[in-house]
């Protein structure tokens, strides 16, 4: 019998910050939790838009066009192409939904390897 993907317990599974894990599949696609603080590297995905869903903490999505601040509950979609850097100031649990095999930072040389949990 299949069973739920229980988010909280995924996230449970590791401490580490900036190292995606893919949790399922659906259409091509990796739904990924990931837990993150401080500032990542500015980048952009010139091939798919990027989905953030803030799930615990807080995000700052920085853009050159200007920032948006997420909460719990909140989601933004940065479209593809359009540079950006996401900042937490405490610790934040996302959940993101990607093409399979989109690197995190828009580059695959410079890319983490994403682990099925």
């Amino acid at each position: 019998m299949p069973e739920p993907v229980n988010l909280a317990q995924k996230l449970s599974l590791f401490s580490e910050h900036w190292s995606p894990k893919i949790v399922a599949a659906y259409n091509g696609n990796d739904v990924i939790v990931v837990k993150v603080k401080g500032e990542f590297v500015w980048h952009s995905h010139p091939e798919t838009d990027d989905f953030f869903l803030v799930l615990k903490g807080r995000l700052t999505i920085r853009m050159r066009e200007g920032d948006v601040t997420l909460g719990p509950g909140e989601l933004y979609v940065v479209p593809k192409g359009v540079e950006h850097c996401p900042v937490a100031e405490e610790e934040t649990h996302l959940l993101l939904i990607e093409p399979a095999g989109t690197p995190n930072t828009g580059d695959p040389e410079t890319a983490v390897v994403k682990e099925k949990i």
